[in-house]
């Protein structure tokens, strides 16, 4: 039996720079934060012939090519595991669509999975690459590489994506006393609404794509917000990088029409009117979390339960995709 997980994540600044539609004219820069909240991917032998497939359906097969997941079918060609006498199944904390880079960690899981299996090592920046070849070149989703990277590495980590392709990774220079503040005032609230990440993600990757200038105007200035971030958070200035989320929501509004609609625009008013120095949606948009970063932490809470919006506890991890049980 082996199990693996892979965090889930937050954006901190400079989200959306990750796509290659932008980082191999542009460069981009994106700092991430992994949290407490798991996707699971379960692999042991059985005594039957086929693979045995279970997530939201499930699926019995005799040979790779004839599994349906997309995902989970590269991923065994990939590392070419042959496929009888196996069962997979996956799990999550927080279901799919939400904006939590869910995909991103469900691919590294696996691959840490079946790497175990064929008793390999393998390096977090290996894994994310892998992830990322999977779901970007192989299956062509619009969608960037931040979600494989920091499920891959965890922790709270800047990321800068070189035009060549290539991703340079290293922890955020964040004090101690600075962290748990962080941690303490950053809240998420889950809006009920669940949407497909690249539906959004391709207009913005569609619009890079035939070089529309309001688009790359906003990411130009969504990249140099991330360094903004980077600073603040490196000075432990929480109330600017707390100013500096509710800019980032406005313009990252203007890059879609889905980005948002007025129930969402409504609950993020009255956050910011019950004790949140900014926020944003959490993701591609749509629909999934709001985060808020609040000193008044009681106020908002309360305000967000009196609007029927449930809180997500989280603390931050810095393991990121690993094995659990390896028996």
């Amino acid at each position: 039996m082996i199990i693996t997980r892979s965090p889930l994540r937050i954006s901190l600044g400079g989200g959306g720079t990750d796509l290659p539609s932008y980082y191999r004219h542009h460069g981009g820069f994106l700092i991430a934060a992994a949290i407490d909240k798991y996707v699971y991917i379960t692999l042991h032998r059985t005594f039957v012939s086929d693979l045995i497939i279970k997530y939201s359906k499930m699926e019995r097969v005799s040979e790779v090519d004839a599994i349906e997941h997309p995902i989970i079918r590269e991923a065994f060609k990939m590392l070419d595991v042959p496929a009888p006498a196996l069962e997979l199944s996956s799990m999550a904390d927080i279901p799919a669509g939400t904006g939590l880079g869910s995909s991103g960690s469900f691919t590294t899981a696996l691959l840490k999975a079946l790497h175990a299996h064929k008793k390999h090592l393998v390096h977090p920046h290996e894994l994310a690459e892998q992830a990322c070849h999977i779901e970007l070149d192989l299956l062509g989703e619009p969608i960037g590489k931040q979600d494989q990277y920091i499920a891959a590495f965890g922790g709270i980590t800047c990321f800068e994506f070189l035009r060549d392709g290539s991703v340079k990774a290293w922890p955020l220079k964040i004090s101690e006393e600075t962290l748990f503040n962080l941690e303490e005032n950053l809240l998420l609230f889950f809006t009920g609404y669940s949407r497909s990440a690249s539906k959004i993600l391709k207009e913005q990757d569609d619009k890079s794509k035939t070089n529309d200038q309001a688009m790359t105007d906003n990411l130009h200035f969504i990249k140099d917000l991330g360094f903004q971030n980077q600073r603040a958070l490196e000075k432990g200035d929480l109330h600017e990088f707390g100013r500096l989320m509710n800019v980032h929501w406005e313009h990252k509004k203007q890059r879609s029409q889905g980005m948002s609609n007025p129930k969402i625009d409504e609950w993020y008013d009255c956050a910011l009117k019950n004790g949140a120095a900014g926020g944003k949606l959490i993701g591609a948009g749509g629909g999934g979390f709001l985060m808020f970063y609040a000193e008044d932490k009681a106020r908002l809470r309360h305000a967000m339960r009196e609007l029927g919006l449930k809180e997500a506890r989280f603390r931050f991890d810095f393991e990121g995709t690993g094995v659990v049980i390896h028996g």
